[in-house]
């Protein structure tokens, strides 16, 4: 089993999610998006900082709430179709780390959402699960596939289960 490493910034504790709190293009969901005073009490400035539905970033490792800079807001605009911080909520977006940002005279790491909306899979539809009864019910109801597919991957193999359950219920 190997260790993970420990990023240097690690020792700074920020109140605010940052490039060493990655280690990959994470996807998540805004929950909210307020515009607060600095948590790190290094400056009097108001940030548009985004919280998030998930709790944790990695299992054990709470995940903390990120300023929006001014380039991610205008990615955060796009992506919610609003201009307002108030309507960016319930927005799934991809966070990685862009190791090319500029900050006065030095390149350093920064969070960066990415522009693209991320490809959210759908969940497989498995055998055994509440999800598969109300699938066997929908497909009795309209003896086709297509709003179950709206909301679940089926294999063929699936559909051949429910086509003989739907069939066998009375």
């Amino acid at each position: 089993m190997t260790k993970e490493k420990t990023h240097y910034r690690k020792a700074f504790n920020s109140p605010y999610l940052s490039s060493a709190d990655m280690v990959e293009p994470t996807i998540l969901t805004i929950k909210s998006v307020r515009l607060e005073g600095d948590k790190s009490k290094k400056t009097k400035d108001f940030f548009n900082t985004a919280y998030f539905a998930e709790k944790e970033i990695r299992p054990g490792e709470e995940l903390k709430p990120m300023i929006l800079n001014a380039g991610n807001s205008r990615i955060m605009k796009k992506l919610a179709g609003s201009p307002f911080i108030d309507d960016w909520k319930n927005v799934n977006i991809t966070v990685y780390v862009d190791t090319n940002v500029r900050f006065g005279r030095d390149t350093v790491e920064g969070l960066r959402i990415s522009a693209e909306p991320p490809r959210m899979q759908k969940p497989q539809l498995m055998p055994d699960t509440t999800e598969w009864t109300r699938a066997v019910s929908a497909f009795k109801e309209t003896g086709n596939f297509s709003a179950i597919e709206k909301h679940r991957v089926i294999s063929d193999g699936h559909k051949e289960q429910i086509k003989d359950e739907a069939a066998n219920v009375a």
